[in-house]
């Protein structure tokens, strides 16, 4: 059970902060690094269903955070073809509820967004001043939730960001090396290109960003609040990230490294249309808070530091 703040969390300078989805491998992260920099109070799916809108409301109202992290999402991008009311609610109607309730107490609300609002169709990387265009039921959810954000009155900061993964969770770097002892030969897509963006990198950004926000060191927020990418630095396709993983795997763990063979989209057809270009421009991100995430290559050599004995 949440318990409301105590005397002495009201009265001291310490922000108390509310991260949600802390299950997954972003909201773990952001757990990690914040720890100790206030009051925390961190949840997952089994503590609040965001996709109760009353439910959500009562719960930040008990916490009342002065930030909050929000890393909860649907990314289940397939599935999503068929649940497009699951996807939305979490997606679209959450970050609404969150944005009205960190208005109404003056907290400062983080959320992630995704490259695929985009439809890819751009040579360049995208900025923040494009227009998006979503592809599948996913992308047109978070966009979405972007939207409800911008349209209402909180202080935030929307982080757009591509090809997360991390040590811990659900992502391609641990499902390439769990395919790597079933399987010799491993077909990958190669005419999708985007930044792998480690968790570990991402929440390392976000308390830079916010600890300098809440010191003020930005000024107000009509400064600093808006919409930003976040991604590792360089670009990749899929097959050419594998193609790197499995290098680090066979030196650093010992694995076999399968046959790999590129293959284009049509190949492997799946249920949500995904973006051929999910490169973003992070110029904004590094104008505004003077913030560059590291070369998606040396986040993959820390991730693989940080993989668990049992990867």
């Amino acid at each position: 059970m949440i318990k409301p703040p105590t005397r002495a969390e009201t009265q001291s300078n310490k922000p108390r902060i509310l991260i949600l989805g802390n299950a997954g491998q972003l909201g773990s992260e952001l757990e990690r690094v914040f720890a100790g920099f206030g009051y925390i109070v961190a949840v997952d799916r089994e503590s609040v269903d965001l996709a109760d809108p009353g439910q959500t409301r009562a719960f930040v109202c008990r916490v009342a955070p002065n930030v909050i992290l929000n890393a909860a999402a649907y990314t289940a991008v397939d599935r999503a073809e068929s649940e497009m009311a699951a996807a939305h609610a979490i997606n679209a109607l959450a970050p609404r509820v969150l944005a009205e309730e960190a208005a109404d107490r003056n907290a400062l609300l983080v959320h992630y967004s995704t490259d695929y609002v985009f439809d890819g169709s751009k040579a360049e990387p995208w900025t923040e001043d494009d227009s998006p265009a979503p592809l599948n039921v996913y992308g047109a959810s978070k966009l979405a939730g972007e939207q409800a954000i911008q349209n209402s009155r909180a202080r935030y900061l929307i982080f757009r960001t591509s090809w997360v993964y991390g040590p811990h969770g659900n992502n391609f770097l641990l499902t390439m090396l769990r395919l790597a002892r079933e399987r010799h030969r491993l077909s990958i897509v190669d005419d999708q290109i985007g930044a792998p963006t480690t968790s570990i990198e991402l929440a390392r950004a976000t308390y830079a960003i916010v600890m300098d926000v809440i010191a003020g060191r930005f000024g107000g927020s009509e400064n600093w609040s808006g919409l930003y990418h976040a991604t590792c630095a360089g670009s990749v396709s899929w097959f050419g990230f594998a193609q790197a993983i499995f290098t680090r795997a066979s030196s650093r763990l010992g694995i076999q490294t399968p046959q790999l063979t590129p293959i284009a989209s049509r190949d492997y057809p799946t249920a949500a249309a995904r973006p051929r270009n999910s490169v973003l421009s992070n110029a904004k991100l590094r104008a505004r808070f003077g913030i560059r995430l590291a070369p998606w290559e040396s986040a993959l050599d820390e991730t693989f530091d940080r993989l668990p004995n049992t990867a």
